[in-house]
Formats: structure tokens, sequence, C-alpha cells
């Protein structure tokens, strides 16, 4: 047993415990973890409390039902969960788990690997086998985490655990959609995620947990696409990873990188950060592409109002999935504005009031729409592709630079409320409001510089076309 804080205090303890799961087999395959298993054979809660104790942890009670407890360090740098030995013996409790490679035991105490069914065979196989028949059906939730391992790991699933994954799947609509989100967040955020989205097809996840998903295959689209609406999404999906994960392509200089970079990493909601965030709604940007497809009299493939449809519907299914609605209301707002920079492609080159009535329109999704947009138009390669890539790349690089100087330092008129009712005379209410905020989108354009040409902008704006005559 290597050196982990934590563990080297429940050593010392001198309690029989055995490292367990995931970080057994991320240990074997040398990945790095800091998010510990243990089964005790012993009081779990005041082994708990000697780990805290040992490792400058702080101790608490997970789940009264099953006696888990967590030690979290102080400076959050690791994590040990431990419950009670399930069953009689180590190799019992290994049996009740899901997959072989998850059914390998390290004694804390030191010792060999116990492995009874054969699953350190299976990493070197790099193959993910159910250690038992009912493995799956136990909990169905397993079988959204074969999709998220088979994923974040590079493994095939063995032909036998596919099939019993199939046949478990159904029984994913009767568990909490709490935990459902929680395995769906976490191969969304893998990074092979559009190959797990194809999982969560083939496997007949989709069907039971996300069946809006399932209906985008086998959608056609116009001359401007190569692909079916489900093929398009996984590639879009694609595209949103490589451009969060490199995005220097999209960006004027060094300093604008740094700081996209940042907004990307930046926490955000449900444990996701903004860039993550993002991944949801390249997933469903076009989930409502099914119900609003329609064919004109010249044979051409439409989809009017899918943007506005697709944000009512992509927010229905976070909330059916107990998504935050601070996360609900992003990926509403990515989805219903994910079209208007390509619409504004056409207009180039842009007055600073059509940058404006973009950003405020899109905000505060703008630096992220415009992202998902590139990743969009990456992901249609049909008719004239090349050409319109280029320019929607172009138009997406230069209105990044306001996007994110948007973020960084929203607009604001340039006078105040209180100095425009006294310099004008007219009452606080919806006239003042309008002026305000003709008045910062002047600023923003350039019309106005100063509160003394605002308040003079303001009298002609109050004053109206009549003033001229």
């Amino acid at each position: 047993m290597s050196g982990e804080p934590p563990l080297r205090a429940l050593a010392a303890l001198g309690t029989t415990a055995w490292l367990v799961g995931g970080a057994v087999r991320d240990r074997l395959l040398q990945r790095r973890t800091s998010d510990f298993d243990v089964v005790v054979a012993g009081d779990v809660a005041s082994c708990a409390r000697g780990v805290a104790r040992g490792a400058r942890g702080y101790a608490f009670e997970l789940s009264e039902a099953f006696g888990a407890w967590r030690v979290v360090a102080h400076d959050r740098t690791w994590q040990l969960d431990l419950m009670a030995l399930d069953g009689a013996t180590i190799e019992q409790d290994l049996g009740r788990r899901d997959l072989t490679v998850n059914a390998i035991a390290e004694p804390v105490g030191g010792g060999g690997h116990v492995d009874p069914f054969g699953g350190i065979e299976d990493l070197r196989a790099r193959i993910l086998r159910a250690v038992s028949g009912s493995a799956l059906i136990d909990d169905p939730l397993r079988v959204i985490r074969l999709a998220r391992l088979a994923c974040e790991l590079m493994f095939e699933i063995e032909l036998g655990t596919a099939q019993a994954a199939r046949a478990a799947a159904p029984r994913l609509t009767a568990v909490s959609p709490e935990r459902v989100f929680e395995e769906l967040k976490r191969l969304i955020c893998a990074d092979r995620a559009p190959a797990g989205i194809g999982l969560l097809g083939s496997l007949g996840i989709s069907a039971a947990v996300l069946p809006e998903l399932d209906a985008l295959e086998g959608i056609d689209q116009s001359r401007f696409h190569h692909l079916d609406v489900l093929g398009h999404t996984r590639l879009v999906l694609a595209q949103t990873i490589e451009i969060t994960e490199n995005p220097v392509f999209l960006c004027e200089h060094h300093e604008q990188a740094a700081a996209l970079r940042t907004l990307l990493d930046a926490p955000f909601a449900n444990g996701l950060t903004r860039g993550q965030a993002l991944r949801f709604g390249a997933l469903l940007h076009d989930i409502a592409k099914p119900q609003t497809r329609d064919v004109t009299d010249e044979g051409r493939v439409t989809f009017m109002g899918h943007d506005r449809a697709g944000a009512v519907l992509g927010s229905s299914i976070l909330r059916r999935l107990r998504a935050s609605e601070k996360l609900c209301g992003h990926v509403a707002a990515l989805t219903l504005h994910h079209l208007r920079l390509g619409f504004l492609v056409h207009h180039v080159p842009l007055s600073r009031r059509d940058v404006y009535d973009y950003l405020l329109s899109c905000s505060p999704v703008g630096v992220d729409v415009t992202l998902l947009s590139v990743a969009d138009r990456l992901a249609t390669r049909g008719d004239n592709a090349e050409c319109a890539i280029a320019k929607h790349v172009a138009l997406a690089r230069t209105m990044l630079t306001d996007a994110l100087a948007w973020e960084a330092n929203p607009p604001r008129p340039p006078v105040r409320g209180d100095e425009l009712v006294r310099a004008l005379g007219i009452d606080p209410g919806p006239q003042l409001g309008g002026l305000l905020a003709e008045l910062q989108a002047q600023a923003f354009s350039g019309e106005v510089r100063t509160p003394e040409q605002a308040i003079d902008r303001a009298r002609e704006l109050v004053a109206g076309p009549a003033a001229g005559r």
C-alpha cells in the first residue's frame, strides 16, 4: 500500500480493511486518483474518525441506512469513503460488485491483491465484464456506468455483458433521476463523450432516460448537412470538446486565449466547469429538430423554430434529470441563440450596433454560444462547407474579442438615471428605462462618449423628430 495520507492513517489503526473499486483499478492502470473506497471489517464510524485525526481531515456519516462514512482532507486534496464489509468475507463483498475490473481488493495493511473474478487479467486485456449475470439487473444504474467507463478507459465491453446491459437498461426508468444525471454527467465530460453517446443508444440507455436523443437518429437534413441529426449532434459535441480544450485558434492574442481558458475552467453548476456545461448545449442544441422538420414545395428540408422549441425541450429534459435551474437556463439560452451568429455572417462587415445587439440578445452566454456556433458550423460539411466555415470562424474570432470584454465588464449607461431625471425633468418609469437602454447602446457603438453628450442625446430622443422641423 503506497503512502497516501488517508491510507497510511487507516493502516495505522490496525483495523482489517481493503481498498476496493475504482481506486484499485486506477492504481493498477497507473492513473492518478485522490478518491478512495474502503471496505472495513470493523466499526466504520470509529475508523472514519481515526483517519480524520491521523490524516488532517474531517469525517461525517454519508448514509445511516448503510453505515457509510466519508473523510475529506481539510485542503480537499483527497476523500475516503468507508463502508462495512458486505458479506462474511472480502470475496463475498467483491462478488456483489458490478464489473470484474472493479472487483479487486488491496489490503490496506499490506499483501497481495484479492482478485476472485479475474479483474486484473481483464484490465490487461482492456475488457469490461460483469461480475455475475445479475450484476447489472441488481442496480440498473450500472449500465450507464458501464458505458461511461468504456469511454473513460477506452475499454471494450464483453459481448455477454453488453447483452446483459441491454436487458437491464429499461429498468433505468425506476432509478432516481439524480443518480442517472450524475452518471450521464460524467460520461458527457469524458474525453470520448461522442463515442459514449453512441453507447447510450446501442445499449438501450438513451431509450430509457433520454428518448429525445434517440429520436434524432434518421432525421435527414438539408443539402448543407452531411449527417443526420444524431450524427451531427455527436460531431458538434466532438468539435465542442476540441474547441474548449484548445481554443487558441479562435483567439487574436495570448491574453485573450488566457482569458477564455479562465472562463471555460471556472466552476459553474452541478459540479461542472463552464466549458463542461457547454457540452450539454452541444448535446441538446438541435433536440427539437424532429418535431420541427418540414419540407417546402421546392423540396428543401427546414427546421423552422427548432431553436425556440429546443430551448424549452432541452431545459425540460434537464429538469427531469434534476439538474440545477442554473444549468437548465444556461443550456436553454445556448439552444435559443445558437443560430444567431450564423445569420450575421451574411451581413459582414458588422456595425458596432450589430455587435451590441448580438451580445445583448445572447447575454449572459455571449462567449459560450459563439463557441457553440463554431462547433456547429465545423460539424456541417455539406454543400459550400469550406467557404461557409471560413467566413463563420473569421466572424467568431472578432466577435469573441467583444464577447470576452462584455463578460469581464458588461456595458452600462453613460449617465445615471437620477441625473437624467434632473436634467430632462422626466419622471422615473418606462420612458427613463428606454432612454438608458438606448444610451447604453450608443455608448457601446461610440456614438456618445461622455455623460454630457449622453444628456444632450437624451434630450434629442425625448424631443423626437418634430424638434428638427
